[in-house]
């Protein structure tokens, strides 16, 4: 069974990953991290972050990816070893510099290469194999024959990983130099302003007062955005391909999204290596990964290398997400808390915290481990004391409503379709 890998860019999105199946998570420190602009972790939180990832049995992978120039490598050096007694179980590098120091400091730490370092060959491959790599990133721009080429020649015991799901970037591997040319934001440090997704016209010389948009064609629209990926719909090929850890891409998204693409990839996969020979997808998985925000969805390169399909978007913006009311915090049983007054003693109650506006008579659905969303009816709505409320409208507010099953810390209400 391959390990799935979910993305944590702060603590409250690695406790959703953790909780809806991520046997192991992503994330950086303030530093040295490709996501700068992900909240990420201080030394402090970090070292929080690997203990209570351990106590679920859940590995931690800290991302150390980006080309830090000459003068960043003593601020490299102690950041290193401050986390050196923390427990972190490898080390997410590309740059040839980074892994030196790395094995310096850390002689026993894992190292796992960087999709940054665009691995597509056998003999690249091969070559940060002997360097002592434990896992491979693989680029994004493999197809299946070439995963399996590569695997099939290295030694046993080097892994493969490579992207599921998620934003894919219009340059090599990440390998883009736009954002820093534009406006002074490097990508390959950590700060890439995301240019590829902006919106272009085309201005005549001559005619400066008059930009023209750039209209979609046959092709589609948008002369560098891409689509997004989803792979959910080949899970048994992307195991027979070899590869060993199913990366969700996403630290800048959402805990709700973390929450969902995490339990529907987990889903997938149990049901595959429960019997493979019978597998079938749940066609209900494709609806719930609609409900995370995201751009068109398409299989990357692994089933066509070179379509136009993986690389254009034809729709100018983002599906945006279902909103996300709140969270379970508690959840009682069977009788009503006796210290609260509640207008009606019959049924289950859960509580919950507030994190967008729920109203009497919203339609709304929970996301549990394991279940796609299952429709709930905010036909009451109480306080925390036990007394009717028309709206929870404050960040954090907690406020209690009655299921028709069970529920539990960490379940998800969102909002639903339904009319």
């Amino acid at each position: 069974m391959p390990e799935l890998l979910s993305p944590a860019g702060n603590f409250e999105k690695m406790k959703a990953a953790i909780r809806y199946g991520a046997d192991a998570v992503y994330l950086a420190g303030h530093l040295f991290g490709m996501r700068s602009a992900a909240d990420n972790f201080s030394d402090e939180e970090l070292c929080e972050a690997v203990k209570y990832a351990h106590e679920h049995n859940v590995k931690v992978y800290l991302t150390v990816n980006t080309m830090p120039h000459g003068y960043e490598y003593p601020r490299l050096r102690e950041f290193l070893n401050t986390i050196k007694d923390y427990g972190i179980d490898a080390i997410i590098a590309a740059d040839l510099g980074v892994i030196a120091t790395i094995k310096q400091i850390l002689p026993k730490m894992e190292i796992h290469i960087s999709t940054q370092a665009s691995i597509v060959s056998p003999e690249s491959a091969l070559a940060y194999a002997s360097l002592g790599a434990k896992r491979l990133v693989l680029a994004r721009e493999l197809d299946l024959s070439e995963i399996k080429a590569i695997k099939k020649a290295l030694p046993e015991g080097i892994e493969l990983e490579a992207f599921v799901h998620g934003s894919m970037c219009v340059s090599y591997s990440g390998r883009c130099m736009l954002s820093n040319h534009m406006i002074g934001r490097d990508a390959n440090r950590g700060a890439c302003a995301q240019p590829c997704r902006w919106n272009y016209k085309i201005v005549e010389e001559k005619r400066p007062d008059m930009p023209i948009p750039i209209e979609e064609n046959e092709l589609g629209t948008f002369i560098m955005s891409s689509k997004d990926m989803c792979t959910i719909g080949i899970i048994p090929e992307l195991i027979e391909a070899g590869i060993d850890s199913f990366k969700i891409e996403g630290r800048m998204k959402s805990a709700y999204y973390t929450a969902v693409v995490t339990n529907a990839y987990r889903m997938a996969i149990d049901k595959y290596t429960a019997d493979p020979d019978n597998y079938s997808l749940n066609e209900e998985l494709y609806v719930e990964l609609d409900s995370v925000s995201h751009r068109e969805y398409c299989t990357g390169y692994y089933l066509d290398p070179v379509s136009q399909q993986a690389q254009l978007a034809s729709n100018v913006g983002y599906i945006r997400e279902k909103s996300y009311f709140a969270t379970a915090i508690e959840y009682d049983e069977s009788d009503i808390p006796k210290s609260l007054e509640f207008e009606n003693a019959n049924g289950r109650l859960a509580l919950f915290m507030q994190k967008n506006k729920v109203k009497r008579g919203d339609a709304a659905e929970i996301i549990s481990p394991g279940f796609i969303g299952r429709t709930v009816d905010v036909d009451e709505l109480y306080d925390e004391k036990g007394l009717p409320i028309e709206s929870a409208p404050h960040p954090f507010m907690k406020f209690w409503i009655r299921v028709p099953f069970d529920v539990r810390e960490g379940d998800i209400m969102r909002s639903s379709d339904r009319c």
